[in-house]
Formats: C-alpha cells, structure tokens, sequence
C-alpha cells in the first residue's frame, strides 16, 4: 500500500505523460468512433427495414386484408427470429421513418434512432423538419428534444413570423440574426414547479430559474451564456438591480431579463430602459453589440406595451410566461388560421 502510494506521488517525467496521454486519447477516440459507427448501422439497419416493408406493398404483395395483418404477422416473426426490436410500434416507425426520408443519404448520423423515434410522432411535415433541422444543429439530447416538441416551440416560434418565416423555420431552423429573433412569447417555464404553490414571489421565480439554469438556457434558445443573478447597477447614492443578466454569443451583447410576477407595467418598461442605458455607457465594451432588455411578466396588455416602448431606441421587448406547458392543439389551430390567412 505504501509503495503504492509512493509511485503515485513521484515526478511524472514528460515523455512519460505524453505517452500515457496519447494512448488515451486513441482510445478514447476509438470509443467515440466505435460508438458513431453502432449507431449509423442501427439507422441504416431501420431505415432499410422500413424501405422493404413499403415497397413490399407497393409491389401489390400485401392485399387489403393482409395489409392490416402484415406488422402484426412481420413483428411475430421477426421476434420469433431474431429477437427484441420487432414490436409493431417500432416497425411502424421504421416505416414511417422511410415515408419521411425517402433518400438514405438525408438521414442526420448525429441523431439516434431515439431521436427520429419522438421526431417521428410529428404528424405535421413542417414541424417535423424543424425539429429535425434543431436537433441536429444543437446537439439536443433526446429528453432536450422531447422537452421542447412538449412545450410547442415550432408553433410559438411560428406564430411570431409570416408564412415565409414559418417556411424558413420548417427548412433551416431557427436562425439567430437580429434581437427579436431570440424573443419567445410566452416562455414556458414548467420546469420551476412554482405552479404547485397559489402564491409566489418574484425572487421565489428567478432562484427557481437559477436552480434549473440548465432547462432555462434551453428554453432561451441558442447562445445564452449566464453572467449572473440580482446584478447590482450603482448610480449615484441609489442601487438598482437587474434580476438576471446573460451574454448573447451569437449577437454579441447583453441580455437583461427583470421578472415580474403579475402584469408587466409601463414604468416597468422604463427601468429597464434605465438599465440598458447603464449598461451602454458603463459596462459595454467596445466591440459590443447595444444591450437587449426583456421585461417579462404573468401578463401583458399589448397596446399598453406598444405606447411605453414607442420612441424608445434601444432594444426592450416586453414578453410574457406561463409556468405550465401549453396545449398544442390551441397553437396549431392558431398556426393553420394563419396560414390559410397567408394563402
């Protein structure tokens, strides 16, 4: 044990370090590739296995009383044979996942068949490929992917453009250009848990936003790094603080988020516009971008909140949030009514 102990503490020299090092790093590297390969011959493997089943009733083979049977009678045999995987649940993905990515060369490997498993659920190509698209872009784990098909991020991001804009979502992704890009409205923030309580406090919110900063950047979308909570801006004998403040790495600047528990006011929008003021002359550098400030409240009355932010220069945005996941159905009937006004 002593011996032990004594090696361990000894001067490691440096080509010894390099060595233990490098065959790490092979091996590690090793893991990983080991790891992509499994799952691009498991994707491929289902992706085939869809493409024989339709083209199997395309061939005229699966007669409309057998059509109905064929899963059922393909997962017997296919357990009998081969084992676990064959359900008629996985085999009717497995199929759809073909209907839906007919070229095998459209097939994301940095998704797993767990993935294409929830995106595959999307009855509506548009929101599917948008997943898809995001997915893939933002390294979403599969629960980050569930988590925010749940709470309808296509539809609340769609009903904020035009139809050009929802074709663009649908085909790229959500593109980060301009500070009303970031601008989500409601937010949902279910993951804090606050609505099992009647009552709470603004400060109850923003330290349950801090305990679960990690589903917050989530739901704040793409470049949000967090700078800190209660920032303090010191002008003259007063001391104001701003609730929570972030760093947008994509555009550049600040984000200052304040919380208000109940309806945003309009002397909320101008202490806000105080703060980006501060932050412009003190705190700004030079190759920064102007400040964004998000006021974001239970409620908002919309034209009271298009008068107080009216001739204000910089980038305030009033937003509002809802502390349960929204019902689907509500914003996809919204989403087609605009649509169809569109056409």
């Amino acid at each position: 044990m002593n011996e032990q102990k004594s090696l361990i503490t000894q001067p490691v020299e440096p080509e010894y370090e390099l060595l233990v090092n490098n065959i790490s790093t092979l091996w590690q590297e090793a893991k990983n590739n080991a790891a992509l390969s499994i799952n691009t011959e498991l994707l491929m493997a289902n992706w085939h296995t869809g493409q024989y089943i339709v083209e199997y009733e395309q061939g005229g083979k699966a007669k409309a009383e057998y059509g109905k049977q064929l899963l059922i009678n393909l997962s017997k045999d296919l357990t009998l044979r081969n084992g676990k995987g064959f359900s008629r649940s996985n085999l009717t993905y497995m199929r759809k996942f073909y209907l839906v990515f007919p070229k095998c060369e459209t097939v994301s490997h940095k998704l797993t068949w767990s993935h294409y498993f929830e995106l595959l659920k999307c009855d509506d190509q548009m929101e599917l490929q948008f997943y898809f698209h995001e997915a893939e872009k933002e390294g979403w784990k599969v629960r980050e992917l569930k988590r925010q098909m749940k709470s309808s991020l296509f539809q609340r991001l769609a009903l904020s453009t035009d139809k050009k804009g929802i074709l663009a979502l649908a085909n790229e992704g959500h593109q980060i250009i301009t500070a009303q890009d970031i601008i989500r409205d409601p937010y949902v923030l279910e993951f804090t848990g606050l609505p099992q309580k009647k009552r709470y406090k603004e400060g109850e919110l923003e330290a349950a936003l801090k305990a679960n900063m990690e589903k917050f950047l989530l739901e704040l979308g793409r470049g949000f790094a967090f700078i800190g909570r209660q920032y303090v801006i010191p002008i003259g004998s007063r001391r104001f603080k701003v609730d929570l403040v972030f760093y947008h790495c994509i555009l550049k600047c600040y984000v200052l988020i304040d919380l208000k528990r109940e309806e945003i006011k309009h002397d909320d929008i101008g202490q806000m516009n105080l703060y980006l003021n501060y932050f412009k002359t003190e705190i700004c550098q030079p190759d920064d971008n102007p400040p964004i400030g998000i006021v974001l409240g239970a409620k908002k009355d919309e034209l009271l909140m298009e008068y107080a932010t009216q001739g204000i220069a910089n980038q305030l945005f009033a937003a509002r949030y809802q502390l349960y996941l929204p019902k689907k159905e509500e914003l996809q009937a919204q989403l087609d009514l605009l649509l169809s006004e569109e056409k």
